[in-house]
């Protein structure tokens, strides 16, 4: 599928915007396909556009000096992020790789200030990201330190499967147990332990390569 067909159907703030917005967006985003492993934007450097995930399957993280990696998020197809720095002109706080091989919009740092000044709509949109941002990392600030890896990896699935974050996620994400991993910072055997536990639970099936959800609220919950 061509990526301008895909930014079309994947992004749910482009259907907001009014004919002349979206033919702007249209002819100033960029793309790019980054391999897994790829550091798509680095710690450190000055924000110059908004980053949507087309397809496949990024994570935000950080690092100390002495090499530890935490985790912040997993972000699927249809997610956007970097908001944040753009609306405050700063160097990004974080690290973005691609966890498996992905296709990486960007729409450029001018064309995101002006659909700040021309549309409400995607205002209103990006709002309703930010609160929803602020309160997903407030969340994992807890779980990370109180939680359990049964409830970790719970909680870490249920991030993904955000309405409001990414509204185009099924109830199925293709995503394979050491993916799940790396986001919910536990081991592959770990992982397979507490996947199989929650699918004991009657909260998700764990297929090949992939996971089903059954009740997300459960995964919200669990271990509360």
């Amino acid at each position: 599928m061509h990526p301008e067909q895909t930014l079309q159907e994947t992004a749910p703030w482009f259907r907001l915007l009014d004919p002349a917005q979206q033919a702007r967006v249209l002819h100033d985003a960029q793309y790019a396909r980054y391999p897994a492993g790829a550091l798509i934007e680095r710690k450190g450097e000055r924000a110059h556009a908004w980053i949507g995930v087309l397809d496949g399957l990024i994570k935000v993280s950080v690092g100390s000096p002495d090499g530890k990696m935490a985790s912040l998020t997993g972000v699927p197809s249809g997610g956007w992020i970097g908001e944040g720095s753009l609306l405050k002109h700063e160097e990004r706080k974080y690290d973005v790789v691609a966890l498996r091989d992905s296709h990486i919009a960007r729409l450029p740092e001018a064309t995101f200030n002006w659909l700040l000044d021309s549309s409400i709509p995607f205002n209103r949109y990006l709002l309703h990201q930010l609160n929803e941002r602020v309160g997903q990392f407030i969340g994992k600030a807890e779980y990370d330190r109180l939680l359990a890896a049964d409830a970790r990896v719970a909680r870490c699935l249920a991030e993904l499967f955000n309405p409001m974050l990414y509204p185009g996620i099924s109830m199925r994400l293709d995503i394979t147990q050491e993916e799940i991993g790396y986001l919910a910072r536990t081991s592959r055997q770990r992982t397979n332990q507490a996947l199989r536990t929650l699918e004991d639970a009657r909260l998700l099936r764990v297929e090949y390569g992939a996971v089903e959800v059954i009740d997300l609220e459960g995964l919200r919950r669990y271990g509360i």
